[in-house]
């Protein structure tokens, strides 16, 4: 009688234990959507306070997705060894105080340490927040990873408005930084009070490292090219629409802010799909609805029309890519840290070589060379995720000739 109700007492506070923790990773993807929506719309400012060229302001990508690569490797083995919440909180700490010393940065080499700091503690958020919601959730994750990346939407989604608002009141653009950083303070004070989840592994996982390595490695090339159209996409159509002309700076700022609603908006309605349909097909899916979107603003790129449906379709297309990719991931294997860390290593490598190569191009082939780029990376992630799905159904297929 003791042990039934000590085991329903320990049901009982299991659940809101669990509603607890999806909450605070959802906040910490809002406030990575933040830091990570604001870079596009200050770019040119960003230039302007150092006094270099868009094609030498370019590598603060890189610097920001070199710190990335190397907080993915290092956050996958620190989730691994140590409790993940507290860890987190520090990595919000210091997002907000990188995020301050932006706009107070006068060269151009001081923002690009800010940057690479800034990228190292995006990437153990990333890293953390993925792992430790399959941990909690485990193979009934995938709602529930559609959801919390819909959250990083939301961030993405506000942060350029955040910027086109301090615009509106005369500030320069890059003072929205001082702002964005105060909002990730609560997030960090949220994280650090809950208890951290354990890791553990299923039976209807396969557990074998070395059968996985392949497939491990052909998943985080894909994720290199998806999230490569994916940051190059955000980081250059404000640029885009301002080199040709289709408006103001504020209307520029709010074509990236329809980017990220487009996509929040996307992630909200496949939520419930990520419940019923395959990941494979919504990968498909999704794939083909962007590669329409491009094609559309490759075709009419003048337009401003034109431009507006396709960075609207363009976000919702990609909505449910990078999760139904983690829970097609998790479907397969165990998501430990070491593993996810791989995963957002190839998303960082792409989020640094895309955008710098899109930043190349832009100085010396003109605006036209983003959408261009967009389109080749999103037909070489079709073939990549097609080497992916024969990986895994030959896998499938062995698993089930050892167990047989």
């Amino acid at each position: 009688m003791h042990v039934s109700a000590a085991v329903s007492a320990g049901t009982s506070n299991e659940q809101p234990r669990r509603v607890s923790q999806t909450a605070a990773y959802c906040a910490a993807f809002v406030a990575l959507g933040l830091t990570v929506g604001s870079l596009g719309p200050t770019l040119t400012a960003l230039a302007q306070q150092t006094h270099v060229r868009l094609s030498a302001i370019s590598y603060l990508f890189t610097a920001r997705s070199l710190g990335y690569v190397l907080g993915a490797l290092r956050g996958g083995r620190l989730f691994d060894r140590r409790p993940g919440n507290p860890v987190m909180a520090a990595m919000m700490v210091a997002m907000a105080g990188m995020m301050t010393l932006v706009p107070l940065a006068p060269q151009l080499w001081l923002l690009l340490v800010l940057m690479l700091i800034l990228g190292a503690s995006e990437a153990t958020i990333d890293v953390g927040a993925n792992t430790l919601l399959v941990w909690v959730h485990q193979d009934g994750v995938a709602p529930f990873m559609n959801a919390m990346h819909c959250f990083f939407g939301i961030g993405a989604f506000i942060a350029p408005i955040v910027v086109a608002q301090t615009v509106s009141f005369n500030y320069p653009s890059t003072h929205s930084y001082f702002v964005l950083a105060l909002l990730l303070l609560p997030v960090a004070a949220f994280l650090r009070r809950l208890p951290s989840p354990v890791g553990g592994s299923t039976g209807k996982r396969n557990d074998t490292t070395e059968t996985n390595r392949h497939l491990v490695f052909l998943i985080s090339v894909f994720l290199l090219l998806y999230v490569g159209a994916e940051v190059g996409f955000d980081g250059w159509i404000f640029t885009y629409a301002v080199e040709l002309k289709m408006g103001s700076l504020k209307t520029a700022a709010y074509l990236t802010s329809l980017f990220w609603g487009g996509l929040t908006v996307g992630r909200m309605l496949t939520t419930p799909l990520a419940a019923r349909f395959r990941s494979r097909s919504l990968l498909i899916c999704s794939l083909g609805g962007c590669l329409f979107s491009v094609g559309l603003m490759l075709l009419k790129s003048g337009s401003l029309a034109i431009i507006l449906i396709g960075t609207i379709s363009l976000g919702f297309s990609m909505a449910s890519i990078f999760p139904a990719t983690l829970s097609f991931a998790g479907q397969r294997m165990r998501l430990s840290g070491q593993v996810t860390g791989w995963f957002i290593f190839g998303s960082s490598a792409g989020a640094m070589l895309i955008p710098l190569l899109i930043g190349q191009l832009f100085q010396f082939a003109g605006p036209h060379a983003l959408m261009l780029v967009i389109a080749i990376t999103l037909v070489a992630a079709v073939g990549v995720l097609g080497a992916v799905i024969r990986s895994s159904e030959a896998e499938k297929k062995d698993i089930s000739l050892a167990t047989g």
